[in-house]
C-alpha cells in the first residue's frame, strides 16, 4: 500500500466565508465543493498541494483533521484493525466516489483514509 496524497482538513462554521478567505489570501481555487466540504488547490492543475475546509462530515460522526489517499484502502483498513488505533468510522463506500474509514491516532487526531472508487 502506498500513500498517494495527504491533505489537511480545517473545520469551519461557514464554508463560504472560509473558502472566500483562503481564495483571497492564497490565490488557490476551488476544485471541489459538496456544500459541506470544499477542496482548494493552486490554479493551473497542480494537485500536489490541497487544503479542504469542512463544516460537518456528511456521513461520519466526526470531522477528520487530515486525509490520506492510499492506493489500497482495504489493505490500510486491515492494517488499522490489527494495530492499536481506534476505528471511529468503519470502512464505507460513499456516494461521492470514495471508499474510506477514519481512525484516531494516539494523540487523538482523526484521520480519513481513502481511495477513489
Amino acid at each position: 500500500m502506498r500513500v498517494l496524497r495527504s491533505m489537511p482538513l480545517l473545520s469551519v462554521d461557514d464554508l463560504n466565508a472560509g473558502v472566500d478567505a483562503y481564495v483571497q489570501v492564497t490565490g488557490m481555487e476551488v476544485i471541489m465543493n459538496h456544500g459541506w466540504i470544499a477542496t482548494l488547490a493552486p490554479p493551473g492543475g497542480d494537485r500536489s498541494v490541497q487544503l479542504s475546509l469542512i463544516t460537518e462530515d456528511a456521513t461520519a460522526p466526526v470531522n477528520p483533521s487530515a486525509s490520506l489517499e492510499v492506493d489500497d484502502v482495504d489493505e490500510a483498513y486491515q492494517a488499522a484493525l490489527i494495530s492499536d488505533v481506534e476505528i471511529v468510522y468503519e470502512l464505507s463506500d460513499e456516494e461521492w466516489g470514495v471508499r474510506r474509514f477514519f481512525f484516531k491516532d494516539p494523540a487523538g487526531n482523526i484521520v480519513n483514509v481513502l481511495s477513489h472508487l
